[in-house]
This record gives C-alpha cells, sequence and structure tokens, in this order.
C-alpha cells in the first residue's frame, strides 16, 4: 500500500478507503481495449499508468453534493478514490496508447507489440 504522504501522489490517493473498479478487458484487432464505468469522475481525475505488463487506473468520483445521514434511502453507489491494476496478457506498446471519457465510460487502447502476435511451434526434445 502506498502511504498518504508519498510524495508522488495526489491527495486522493489515500489507501485508507479505495473503491475497486469493474472492467471489461478485450481484443479489438491489433489493440487490447479497456472499459470501466466512471461516471462521476472528471478527466483531471484519472491517473493510467502501463508499467510492463501491469496497467493502473486511479482516480476519485465526487458527489456534487451532500446528504444528510438521516435522509438516505439508499446508498449503494461508490463515491471516492478508487483504483485498479489489470495484467495485461499480451505485450502492448505502452507509449502509443491512447485514453477517452464518454459519457461516463473510460475506454483506454493499448497497441498489442508485434512480438506478441507471433507465435512459434515448440519442439519438445527426448
Amino acid at each position: 500500500m502506498f502511504a498518504p504522504s508519498h510524495p508522488q501522489l495526489p491527495d486522493w490517493a489515500s489507501p485508507l478507503e479505495e473503491g475497486q473498479l469493474s472492467v471489461d478487458v478485450f481484443r479489438d484487432g491489433n489493440s487490447l481495449v479497456i472499459r470501466s464505468t466512471v461516471a462521476g469522475a472528471k478527466p483531471e481525475d484519472l491517473d493510467i499508468s502501463v508499467h510492463g505488463d501491469l496497467l493502473t487506473i486511479r482516480g476519485k468520483r465526487s458527489m456534487d453534493r451532500n446528504v444528510n445521514d438521516d435522509d438516505w434511502y439508499y446508498h449503494e453507489c461508490y463515491w471516492g478514490s478508487f483504483s485498479r491494476s489489470i495484467v495485461l496478457p499480451y505485450e502492448v506498446k505502452a507509449g502509443e496508447t491512447e485514453a477517452s471519457l464518454k459519457n461516463g465510460v473510460l475506454e483506454i487502447r493499448l497497441p498489442i507489440a508485434e512480438a506478441a502476435e507471433r507465435s512459434i511451434q515448440v519442439k519438445i526434445r527426448e
């Protein structure tokens, strides 16, 4: 876990209470696509990084108003900091990763590296 006072992390990256994103991961041609609903998060509240075969999404969702505890009937939506790390099934070209946010859906596209496309036949020695 990261310490809240870690000098490279934004304030919202505190490990005290953090939700985990649900994601869809699929291949689309020569790209690996990760989609997640991040309704309530702004682009500036999201941090996406790729380190080797690990993609990490961090961010926060902010509720636009305060509601008294006694006024809630249902409180099922998660508000606050969240993160998700995904081990990528392919080698990717991390420097060519693109991300977009539309209608509360985050889409990350990672081009699959050419080396990951090749398959080889392995012979077994006796």
